[in-house]
């Protein structure tokens, strides 16, 4: 059965993950609000630069291609900026043909509000303030990190490559407390009583679950999108992590316990589109190859 409309997935995203607006926003910084008001005015005509999630969003609404009747995704802007300097913006979506039609300027105020109102389920910013704010209101959120390696796995595949982190992304902190206060003995200890038990949900369950019906619509072989698990946990801490996926009967297509490898070069291998990770230094290696999102969530970032 094909999911009802309600079911599409609604992504939120600002200017600046979307396009490259290093210029801009320096001009913002040192001359202030006027200058770049000119400056983006001056400018509306000129096109902007795809930014660290451009590839990320392009990929997400050529999923509509599979099915145009019934599109399962939608790309919302969220900004900062005024209307009046969002023209350009908007103008450098026309130019880059994406089909993103609605969006919310806010001329400086933080626009995590308007995530409920279009009813998204993640959000995607370099404002870390607003993505902070966004997650204690229960939506999946990101800040988008720089990336010398930024659009790399376009090239590779035209499939969809989402990378997650564990606790404190897809499952809670619950466990991560523990091995932050008490140890590994003491979270390995924890991890093999409660193996039967399932893993409370973390700010990134439903948003995997939403990739999770999309993919139901497709054969596994023949999928658009493919998810993976990259996790610093190790056996024996792994049996928890499977059987809460089983409980929340949700696919994910590759699973790597790394028992606190570097990730970097696994992210690479991967070829993910995007890489979602709590911690900080996990963020660092992770975006020398991929795009990364920092998840600003759980006792790691108290």
């Amino acid at each position: 059965m094909k999911p009802q409309p309600q079911e599409k997935l609604t992504v939120a995203i600002s200017s600046r993950a979307l396009f490259n607006l290093d210029d801009s926003h320096s001009v913002f910084e040192t001359e202030g609000v006027e200058a770049y008001c000119r400056y983006q005015v001056e400018r509306e005509e000129i096109p902007l630069e795809p930014g660290v999630a451009f590839s990320l969003v392009r990929k997400l609404l050529a999923l509509n291609e599979h099915d145009p009747a019934n599109p399962r995704v939608e790309v919302i802007l969220l900004s900062r900026n005024s209307a009046d300097t969002g023209l350009r913006i908007f103008n450098s979506i026309k130019h880059h043909n994406l089909s993103i039609s609605r969006a919310a300027f806010t001329r400086g105020e933080s626009t995590h509000p308007y995530i409920s109102a279009f009813g998204a389920q993640l959000f995607l910013s370099a404002e870390p303030g607003d993505v902070r704010r966004a997650l204690e209101a229960g939506f999946a959120a990101a800040t988008i990190l720089p990336s010398v390696a930024a659009s790399a796995a376009e090239a590779d595949s035209a499939q969809l490559r989402i990378a997650f982190d564990g606790d404190a992304v897809l499952f809670s902190d619950d466990a991560e407390r523990i091995y932050k206060k008490q140890g590994l003995d003491a979270f390995e200890h924890n991890e093999i009583s409660a193996a039967k038990q399932p893993l409370p949900g973390g700010p990134f369950k439903n948003f995997l679950s939403m990739l999770h019906r999309i993919q139901l619509d497709y054969p596994a072989d023949t999928s658009p999108i493919r998810t993976a698990l990259i996790t610093a946990r190790a056996a024996p801490a792994h049996e928890r992590v499977i059987r809460t996926l089983r409980a929340w009967s949700i696919r994910i297509d590759e699973a790597l316990f790394l028992g606190g490898m570097d990730k970097g070069a696994f992210l690479k291998a991967f070829g993910a589109d995007i890489f979602f990770d709590d911690q900080t230094k996990h963020c660092e290696s992770a975006r020398q190859h991929v795009a990364t999102g920092h998840v600003p969530h759980g006792v790691a970032n108290e």
